[in-house]
């Protein structure tokens, strides 16, 4: 008799049980007990207004829990030396993947990172010239304009046991690849000393100019004051050679200041160290105006700004030295590698090609290994820190990534959908926060948060298909197919601003202008040379007509948990004079940085208490209830508030509050308008920043630039970090911008704001040296009906045209 087959399946292993991310009562910033349950092996979009608690979700709960996890397999030890993460508020997180975070945080503040040492392919690059460049000058580390050549000898002690020691004469040599000119900068600085001080001053009458330098009170001015180098009483002119020579020169040096021991140094070097070591992109506007003022940058004469020593300069592969090899475009040196054939070295050939490749397929091949990584847009740096993890061979990994399709054009987002399903069929879990259309009709499951934003969001108003997110009825999917129409007249110019032979970066001696008195949008793909353009020529351009340009970029705010909306906008100096006039008192009362400040916690609200290499707990403070102010403080009032109640309002309501009555103040009025105006009246004043999108970030920055007395406004990207819902209410502010008299040129890809735009300039027709031109000028509707254009397509079948 045959033996008989069960052809029935087997039951499921009970590891296949575990296929859902389940979150649930999670209460972090404006979360409300929010429970989801998120697919695994699936592409997921998190979709809602700007502020509705979207990354408070995604990044803040699942990627930080995930990674304080991972952070516990390591010893206590070696945790020490790790970031500490607190445990989210959340009740339970189950079914957690190790989360691998791609954000948009720009990249690089040191003027030293460049886009080959951000990735693996720099390191690569220097290990190849090392085996096969002729002639051989040393170990990678030649190559390296990072890494300064070291020559030491003398004696050394080695001991052997109890009584056998011995001095040996021992010699180091390490060679170096960086220019000793210019440090491995590239650029050498020349210092105008007549921005640094008033030589017809001493120092004691206060003859330093530098931003923050104060005589009386500042402890680097005391420095060279009590020094015992320079006479303080003396004007600078007067200074005897060897004094001026201290002053300005002087090598580090101890000396007692006020019986504190401190670091003596000259001016120059000082100011190098405290400047000049920081990328320029990352200072504060009035820093940043200072050092451009102060400091001429030149382009490193002997270096000829390659960073690179002559030696590594001189060592070339098929006539190529690795200057060379960095400043040419990532797709034209993939393809010079690709000609490399040399067996010895086949691995390192087969990873280099791979990564080269990378930048090619993510849309990067225009730039160049030699670019300042501090120069990269938000989303160029976003997608170079997703290279490293396209070739890779894990699996069952989360991926989160913040909105990838900031800063592409619509031509450039498929190849980034593309990328992501990439990752997902890999057999790993995708999280992309996103706000465009075009990504989120990809995804396998939505999740919708709001309704609104700040306190009105944090709950969950849909969760499942798109196909099910459009037809029901929240904000995002009523706005899901939402078409703005090309204008049907647009605004006359009052004026023209004229660019000639512009030529920065990838730009060919452009002429162009620039309508003035209307709403401009200069548009074209990633690296056609929108920001070349617009940053790089119009400054120096808008003195011809006489106009102040304000610039607001995509540069991220600085802010500790103790600055918020009310002290970066400067709201809070007249709420203060309000008070203090009303009370009879001094306005640093009413700062919880100042005199008014809690004495238990200092004004920050909260007790943190440091366990060491263990997460740190912070507990409201029992004192000031988390007010921080002093009790005494809040006995004062302002039209029946006290100061703690007035930063608890909502901008909406701070701002009937301070139009009408006893609070009535006009300077706080005004502020809190412009923010009503970008769409912030749900923030609250005192909300500290750290807790805000980048959507709210940049809107913040816009409401704090517009009450600036300029004539041309410059933005970059404002529909960076805002929903569907929320782009009208943009448009509606740069019409009145407009309308108000000023020039708005705003550089930007969504359709929306093209359709509406007085007036088109798009550069192209590509990327790097494919692009740097005028490829189009003139209305939306001349740019639609032509369709000549990658953007003209693309707008036209958004508008239907």
């Amino acid at each position: 008799m045959a033996k008989r087959t069960d052809t029935r399946s087997p039951a499921p292993h009970v590891s296949d049980s575990h296929d859902l991310i389940r979150v649930h009562g999670a209460r972090v910033n404006n979360l409300k007990d929010v429970s989801v349950e998120i697919p695994k092996r699936r592409l997921t979009v998190f979709t809602g207004v700007s502020g509705s608690g979207k990354s408070s979700l995604v990044f803040s709960t699942i990627a930080a829990e995930s990674q304080r996890m991972i952070n516990e397999t390591y010893s206590t030890f070696v945790q020490g030396f790790m970031p500490t993460l607190a445990r989210p508020d959340v009740d339970v997180l189950d079914g957690l993947t190790t989360a691998i975070t791609v954000d948009q945080q720009r990249m690089g503040a040191d003027p030293r990172s460049t886009v080959g040492t951000a990735t693996d392919a720099n390191a690569m690059l220097r290990i190849l010239f090392s085996r096969l460049g002729k002639p051989h000058i040393g170990p990678p580390s030649a190559y390296s304009f990072n890494t300064a050549s070291v020559r030491a000898s003398g004696g050394i002690t080695v001991e052997r046991g109890a009584a056998r020691t011995r001095t040996v004469k021992a010699t180091f040599n390490r060679t170096g690849g960086m220019c000793t000119r210019c440090e491995g900068r590239g650029s050498v600085s020349d210092i105008d000393l007549t921005q640094l001080y008033d030589d017809s001053k001493s120092l004691a009458e206060g003859a330093f100019t530098i931003p923050g330098w104060k005589s009386d009170s500042q402890w680097t001015v005391q420095v060279y004051a009590q020094s015992g180098f320079v006479d303080p009483d003396k004007p600078i002119r007067k200074y005897t050679k060897k004094e001026l020579q201290a002053f300005l020169y002087g090598e580090p040096v101890k000396v007692k200041v006020n019986g504190v021991n401190l670091t003596y140094e000259g001016l120059i070097p000082k100011i190098q160290k405290s400047f000049l070591s920081k990328d320029k992109e990352a200072m504060q506007p009035h820093i940043r105006a200072f050092v451009e003022r102060a400091v001429a940058f030149t382009t490193c004469p002997d270096c000829e700004g390659s960073r690179l020593s002559e030696g590594a300069r001189s060592s070339k592969i098929e006539r190529i030295s690795i200057a060379d090899a960095c400043a040419m475009e990532i797709r034209n040196l993939a393809e010079w590698v690709r000609g490399l054939e040399e067996p010895s070295v086949a691995p390192l050939l087969a990873a280099l090609q791979r990564t080269l490749d990378s930048f090619t397929e993510i849309g990067l091949g225009y730039l160049s290994l030699d670019r300042p990584a501090g120069t990269l847009s938000g989303g160029e740096a976003q997608r170079v820190k997703m290279i490293r993890h396209l070739g890779s061979s894990l699996t069952d990994v989360t991926y989160v990534f913040d909105e990838p399709t900031i800063g592409l054009h619509p031509h450039d987002i498929q190849r980034m959908n593309g990328l992501l399903l990439r990752l997902r069929d890999k057999g790993n879990t995708v999280l992309v926060v996103e706000h465009k259309p075009e990504t989120i009709v990809i995804a396998d499951h939505v999740v919708d948060l709001g309704p609104g934003a700040g306190g009105a969001g944090g709950t969950v108003c849909f969760e499942g298909t798109v196909e099910g997110l459009r037809a029901g009825d929240t904000v995002t999917g009523r706005h899901f197919d939402d078409r703005a129409a090309v204008k049907e007249s647009v605004r006359k110019p009052t004026g023209t601003l004229e660019i000639r032979g512009a030529s920065a970066h990838n730009l060919r001696d452009v002429d162009v202008d620039i309508p003035l008195g209307v709403l401009t949008v200069v548009t074209g793909v990633a690296g056609s040379g929108k920001s070349s353009l617009v940053h790089g020529s119009l400054p120096h351009r808008s003195g011809a007509v006489g106009e102040k340009v304000v610039s607001v970029d995509q540069s991220p705010i600085k802010g500790s948990r103790r600055s918020n909306p009310a002290t970066y906008t400067g709201l809070l100096d007249p709420i203060r004079k309000a008070f203090a006039k009303v009370n009879g008192v001094k306005p640093a009362l009413f700062s919880a940085n100042s005199e008014g400040a809690c004495p238990t916690c200092n004004g920050a609200g909260v007790i943190y208490t440091d366990l060491g290499m263990m997460a740190g707990v912070s507990t409201t403070c029992e004192d000031c209830e988390g007010k921080r102010f002093d009790a005494s403080v809040l006995e004062y009032h302002l039209g029946g508030r006290d100061i703690s109640e007035v930063l608890a309002m909502s901008v909406t309501d701070a701002e009937e509050f301070f139009g009408t009555g006893e609070a009535a103040t006009p300077a706080a009025h005004r502020i809190l308008g412009r923010l009503a105006d970008v769409g912030l009246g749900y923030l609250a004043l005192g909300q500290p920043l750290t807790t805000l999108s980048g959507g709210e970030r940049q809107r913040l920055k816009l409401a704090t630039h517009m009450a600036e007395k300029g004539g041309i406004y410059v933005l970059d990207e404002p529909t960076a970090g805002l929903h569907l819902a929320d782009v009208q209410q943009l448009l509606g502010l740069l019409d009145r911008l407009v309308d108000s008299g000023k020039s708005v040129i705003v550089v930007e890809h969504h359709q929306a704001v093209m359709a509406h735009a007085d007036w088109i300039v798009d550069l192209g027709p590509g990327a790097g040296h494919d692009g740097g031109r005028i490829v189009f000028e003139g209305t939306p509707a001349e740019l639609v009906s032509g369709r000549s254009t990658l953007t003209g397509q693309h707008l036209a079948d958004y508008v239907g045209g």
